[in-house]
């Protein structure tokens, strides 16, 4: 089979020496420049860290079944928004592939996997649960907005064989949101935490299928306790 193509990327650089990378999955129909424009929006400048690099990678076009199997911008396709429906896990493991490439191309810049934060908004949650929990369980932490994952999810059967530490994991959901049910996602927290996850879940009353600035800035402080700045070496 062909090597995918590399995901395109926006990338916010760290202000100072590069030593942890964050990536962020958006959600469906997005793109990696929407979603960091949509957080610089809300904050009124960029999410950037003095030591860690950004990554906003955009998922290719393909079709989703949805959107009657129009073209958008999603890490995988859904049989419906519904956690009650079988995945459709040959285009989750395929984007997993995608993914690792990215994770491998920090790993080849001298960044360790245990200094690599992934996560991200709706979609782009539940592909980041993927991708960690079942396929790089080094990673230094998980974090998942307004995300879920189906019921029989391949995930919770990965954590069932699983006797190795795992990432810790940092939800928030608010409870208005009616796309991607509060009570979804609170499913998926129980649930991770009864196979050994670390978990928290941060509740926002009244908040729709959508960020907001206190959302984020919660997030920073969790992202910056997880890839805090490394002492410098004796012969540095």
């Amino acid at each position: 089979m062909a090597a995918p193509a590399a995901l395109q990327r926006s990338v916010v650089s760290p202000a100072g020496k590069h030593t942890a990378s964050l990536i962020f999955l958006h959600g469906s129909g997005d793109t990696g420049q929407g979603a960091r424009a949509w957080i610089k929006q809300i904050l009124n400048q960029d999410m950037a860290f003095q030591h860690i690099k950004v990554i906003y990678p955009t998922a290719p076009a393909r079709p989703y079944t949805p959107m009657k199997g129009a073209f958008s911008n999603v890490w995988f396709d859904r049989y419906k928004i519904c956690n009650d429906v079988p995945e459709h896990i040959e285009s989750i493991d395929s984007m997993c592939w995608g993914l690792t490439e990215l994770i491998n191309d920090e790993v080849k810049n001298g960044i360790a996997k245990n200094r690599i934060l992934i996560g991200g908004f709706s979609m782009g949650g539940g592909m980041a649960m993927h991708l960690a929990y079942r396929f790089h369980q080094d990673l230094a932490g998980v974090f998942a907005l307004s995300s879920f994952l189906n019921k029989d999810s391949a995930v919770y059967q990965a954590l069932k064989r699983n006797d190795s530490a795992l990432p810790e994991l940092f939800q928030c959901h608010g409870t208005a949101d009616e796309l991607v049910l509060y009570s979804w996602g609170e499913e998926t927290n129980k649930m991770l935490k009864s196979l050994g996850v670390s978990t928290s879940l941060h509740t926002f009353p009244n908040l729709n299928h959508e960020l907001n600035r206190t959302e984020i800035e919660k997030l920073k402080s969790w992202i910056v306790k997880k890839l805090p700045v490394e002492a410098p070496k004796a012969n540095e």
